[in-house]
């Protein structure tokens, strides 16, 4: 992570073996495919938090929750992130099961000002933390047709940054948190 005046940058390297993605439209279900997560709660307070999450074809969903769903939140899927920038680099070939694959990697900027639209958000200054988490969705899949598919009834494997106890990424307290540094 870095962060400057503009924009708080993440990156990402996930390796996979064979690396997949079917989700092409913007605010799809992305936890449906692979995927890597970003959750930011800026005040701390576990309320007013934000959730992107991105595919290995740079697919990505943007929600804002005013509250977690376990107090009756409800994710506000009409938010989006203006000047967000993305990117994927797929080490291997995409979709493609007849080979090994490496991994992808990618790269998010999210600009602060996106934030102040929902939340009273500023960008932070130096000594300021903000709550945060990360998490990996990846599906088992088996090869059928020349194709990647989910066998029926498999759950998905989830990776978090900071351990929730629980599997449940909606749980803003248990999150980390990262300190904002000008060094």
């Amino acid at each position: 992570m870095l962060w400057d005046d503009q924009y708080l940058y993440i990156a990402a390297e996930l390796e996979e073996p064979h690396v997949w993605a079917t989700l092409t439209e913007h605010d799809s279900v992305i936890f449906r495919d692979n995927d890597f997560e970003v959750f930011l709660n800026p005040s701390g307070d576990g309320h007013n938090y934000f959730e992107f999450e991105m595919n290995a074809l740079n697919t990505g969903w943007d929600l804002f929750l005013p509250k977690p769903y376990r107090e009756g939140g409800k994710a506000d899927n009409s938010w989006e992130i203006p000047g967000l920038r993305t990117a994927v680099h797929v080490n291997g070939t995409l979709n493609d099961p007849r080979d090994r694959d490496t991994g992808w990697t990618l790269e998010i900027a999210f600009p602060w000002s996106a934030y102040a639209s929902r939340a009273p958000v500023s960008r932070p200054k130096p000594g300021d933390e903000w709550r945060i988490n990360f998490s990996r969705v990846e599906w088992r899949t088996k090869v059928e047709g020349g194709k990647y598919v989910k066998p029926a009834g498999e759950k998905e494997d989830n990776w978090v940054w900071s351990p929730q106890g629980l599997i449940n990424m909606h749980v803003p307290d248990r999150w980390g948190f990262v300190r904002f540094v000008d060094q």
